[in-house]
């Protein structure tokens, strides 16, 4: 079986069932993105160019699809040099390298379309102005543009057989009569990466010994507070935590936050309203005081170096807007964590209050910290939050978990390729079922 992944980046969130397909069942998997050619434990990298983008002579509505399009051909072109490949299913993710074109090279081959968000202008959930608090005036093009973005995505959901995406939340977000096309599958959590020893990361207090976290020493009696984001941002509530931090470390001085992302801006507008910032975090800094001795900021973090620091944190503190859930909160409760999360509905998906885990309001730094200091001020009596966050993500968002699942859509997806008159009478998916017959236990991992 030979499948042909499609996406900007790589590994993305391809890489760990396209391993497993190459490792565990012997599959071909390609996959082409604008990353480097090459082979990468048996996955083939193909690398496509953009000939060209959309510039300032393109309405500014469009130039989001101007984009996709670019993309769409490059795609194309690239697997047009290549009539060796000849998959057996196409995996894409939408937005980030349409497959909308592959219907021309490969037209009875099925697609499955990877979806993560449907743009709104205004509703109870719309990310772009649920910001309300910092006073920032929403351009009325900003607007108008997001009925404009879903464009390639609602082509892709023309044109794929399957669909799915992460979580409910996000699904809810598109038009009702696609829903029966989308499954809700979570990319996974690697457990053998984000493994659990807790116990010699986060003993119990009454048997502390200094900690190493990040090269830093922390003595037995100072609580560990984290906080992770790719980018520090508003909409990932980076000055709403600095707030509810200086709240925090004002109310128990025993506190170090561990703070893990980059400076840049991911995700929203924030530099259109920081005029004069290098960025976001600078802008926070610069508004209000605050005592920077409690703070230490690491960068980004190889994955096993993430886990150990969000294994050894009292308290891990995550805000998003209604947007796409990150998967450091998911990274976070895989690790037995303690997360206090904004009270907002990708959180409230994976959260329940009290029992696996804090809810605060968004826009309070005060309900934030006085949820907090009450973790800090007796971690052991919160930690069987923190086991009950890991028991999800064992049951429901694990590798094992999920890649069953994922490969149960693909088979789905591959029975109902069309056949050309005179072939043999089995379908692919047939093929595949019985070929790959699902056991009980995930095949994945062994």
């Amino acid at each position: 079986m030979h499948v042909l992944y499609v996406h900007q980046n790589f590994p993305a969130q391809f890489g760990h069932i396209a391993r497993h397909l190459v490792q565990k069942f012997g599959w071909r998997c390609t996959f082409v993105s604008q990353t480097p050619p090459g082979i990468v434990e048996g996955i083939e990298k193909l690398t496509y160019k953009l000939a060209g983008g959309a510039t300032q002579h393109n309405h500014y509505c469009s130039r989001t699809f101007e984009n996709c399009v670019w993309h769409s051909e490059a795609v194309y072109e690239t697997l047009k040099k290549r009539p060796d490949i000849q998959p057996d299913l196409v995996v894409g993710h939408s937005g980030f390298g349409s497959t909308l074109f592959l219907r021309e090279l490969f037209p009875r081959t099925p697609i499955i379309n990877m979806f993560e968000f449907y743009y709104r202008a205004h509703d109870a959930d719309s990310d772009m102005d649920f910001r309300h608090d910092l006073g920032w005036e929403v351009p009325e093009q900003n607007y108008l543009r997001s009925r404009c973005r879903n464009a390639m995505i609602l082509l892709d959901l023309q044109n794929c057989d399957r669909g799915y995406i992460p979580t409910q939340f996000q699904r809810s977000r598109f038009p009702q009569e696609y829903w029966p096309k989308m499954e809700a599958i979570f990319d996974g959590i690697d457990r053998g990466i984000y493994h659990s020893h807790h116990d010699q990361f986060r003993p119990p207090v009454a048997k502390r010994v200094p900690r190493t976290i990040a090269g830093i020493d922390v003595p037995p009696d100072v609580r560990v507070v984290t906080y992770v984001s790719r980018g520090f941002e508003s909409m990932r509530g980076f000055d709403i935590f600095m707030r509810s931090a200086r709240l925090i470390a004002q109310r128990y001085p025993k506190v170090l936050f561990f703070v893990v992302g980059s400076e840049r801006i991911c995700y929203g507008g924030d530099e259109n309203y920081i005029k004069g910032y290098a960025n976001f975090k600078e802008w926070v800094l610069a508004r209000e005081k605050f005592d920077l001795s409690k703070f230490v900021f690491v960068g980004r973090l190889p994955q096993i170096e993430l886990g150990r620091l969000l294994a050894s944190t009292d308290l891990h503190i995550y805000l998003t807007v209604p947007f796409v859930l990150s998967w450091s909160m998911m990274d976070a409760m895989s690790c037995g964590a303690v997360v206090l999360g904004s009270r907002t509905r990708p959180v409230q998906e994976m959260i329940r209050e009290g029992e696996n885990g804090l809810l605060a309001d968004f826009f309070s730094p005060e309900d934030f910290a006085d949820k907090a200091v009450k973790v800090l001020e007796n971690p052991d009596e919160f930690r069987p939050l923190g086991k009950a966050a890991e028991q999800l993500i064992v049951e429901n968002y694990s590798l094992e978990v999920v890649l069953p699942r994922m490969l149960a859509l693909y088979e789905s997806a591959m029975s109902t390729r069309k056949q050309d008159p005179g072939s043999v009478s089995q379908t692919p998916g047939q093929v595949l079922v019985q070929s790959v017959k699902m056991p009980r236990k995930s095949p994945f991992l062994g």
